[in-house]
């Protein structure tokens, strides 16, 4: 676990576990985004939202086979898990060729979770229609790509992907719920919190791929996977009745077998590697589970009684 720093609070030190740079060099936008979770955590715990809306899958075109990456996916079936424990209804809107991938995370997770499916290139109308009659109040897009300045998303190598990507920015920011994105790139939905320039300096093709669509709450973290991990901490953190399920649902066996179901059956890839293997971002699920504990860990000290 990282070393505590006196100063600074519970969720500032969760932010911090999440907050390590991968290769991206994403030191710049961490520090941007600093109190994205919490204010993203202190605004759901405060609402408790009857249902929420969570907007996951990035397909990857190259792919081994193509296919939708292993981050997102998981992070999202982990937070529907969670929030069906605690009694918030939850819905997950994804395009069609990620759909397969989301509904193998979600069955593995044991979610309860409706699955949305969209169509690329054409507008997610009836999705929209479809959150405002279930009261969602809250969208949380996860490791979802979004349009960059010339309208376009465009993955982590520049390329257009726009005919496997079903424009579910609109459905994010159509409301009248509030938004929390979670990104590790600069070219997902909430980043155009950031300023355009800042992206455009410091990530690798910046300039083409920054998404444009901004967020209420922003959290910046090395792999999106960890921004879900950070913001079910935080918010077992601050709500002592939400504490024992969320911090089952922040399980390391349960995000292996999530991850495990979704390449098997998915089928999904490293976005990194491009290879349908048991990898998040390049990284093993050990390195990813350190993550996870040490969020845990640090949330059952600081809460024990």
């Amino acid at each position: 676990m990282a070393k505590a720093n006196p100063e600074e609070s519970l969720l500032e030190h969760i932010e911090r576990l999440i907050q390590v740079d991968v290769g991206r060099n994403m030191e710049p936008l961490f520090a941007a985004a600093k109190g994205g979770l919490e204010g993203a955590a202190l605004a759901l715990a405060a609402a408790k939202p009857q249902a929420v809306g969570i907007i996951t899958g990035f397909f990857v075109p190259q792919g081994s086979p193509p296919a939708a990456e292993t981050d997102g996916p998981i992070g999202a079936a982990l937070l529907a898990r969670a929030f069906g424990l605690i009694g918030i209804g939850c819905r997950l809107a994804t395009d069609e060729p990620c759909g397969s991938a989301c509904a193998a995370a979600l069955e593995a997770a044991e979610a309860e979770a409706a699955l949305d499916i969209a169509a690329p290139g054409l507008p997610p109308e009836a999705i929209i229609a479809s959150w405002r009659r279930q009261g969602i109040g809250f969208a949380i897009a996860i490791e979802r790509c979004g349009p960059a300045a010339d309208g376009l998303p465009h993955n982590m190598r520049g390329l257009d992907i726009s005919a496997f990507t079903a424009p579910l920015d609109r459905l994010f920011q159509a409301g009248p719920w509030r938004g929390i994105a979670i990104g590790d790139g600069g070219n997902e939905i909430g980043m155009g919190s950031l300023p355009r320039e800042l992206i455009a300096r410091h990530v690798a093709k910046g300039e083409l791929i920054a998404c444009l669509t901004p967020a209420q709450h922003l959290i910046v973290a090395g792999v999106s996977n960890w921004g879900a991990y950070g913001l079910l901490g935080a918010l077992a953190a601050l709500q002592r009745e939400w504490r024992r399920p969320l911090l089952s649902s922040l399980d390391a066996a349960l995000d292996q077998k999530i991850l495990e179901a979704t390449v098997r059956s998915g089928p999904a890839v490293d976005g990194v590697s491009l290879l349908q293997e048991l990898t998040v971002d390049g990284l093993p699920p050990a390195r990813h589970h350190q993550v996870l504990r040490s969020i845990r860990a640090l949330v059952e000290e600081e809460n024990a009684y």
